[in-house]
């Protein structure tokens, strides 16, 4: 078996590189026009078409799912983003799942000072 995954690495089949990024996420199972379950995590690494990321429970494969990405970088040097990403769940463990990403946006995130406003 440890040649399994020495195998594994020298035949990375990825399309596009990963990028290791470890941000703070936010996911929600979507099922038929209603939310299965929440939860958070943190992100392990990052490509145009994937992420891998941990979770709080095994997330069922072909799962739809869209996720929450705090990303690093800011709108004008001051206003927080994050990535909002839907696709399915393609690989899964215990505590960790990777999805492929269908679509995927940038939105601002609320700060605090606009959360009491509002």
């Amino acid at each position: 078996m440890g040649t399994q995954s020495e195998d594994l690495s020298a035949t990375d089949r990825r399309a596009t590189d990963r990028f290791p990024l470890e941000n703070d996420v936010r996911y929600k199972l979507l099922e038929a026009k209603r939310i299965a379950q929440t939860g958070q995590g943190r992100t392990q690494n990052i490509s145009s078409s994937g992420i891998l990321f941990t979770t709080e429970a095994q997330l069922p494969l072909g799962q739809r799912i869209e996720l929450a990405v705090d990303w690093p970088a800011q709108l004008n040097e001051h206003c927080g983003l994050k990535l909002v990403a839907l696709g399915k769940v393609v690989r899964a463990s215990a505590d960790a799942a990777a999805i492929h990403i269908e679509k995927y946006d940038f939105r601002t995130r609320a700060t605090a000072t606009a959360a009491k406003t509002a």
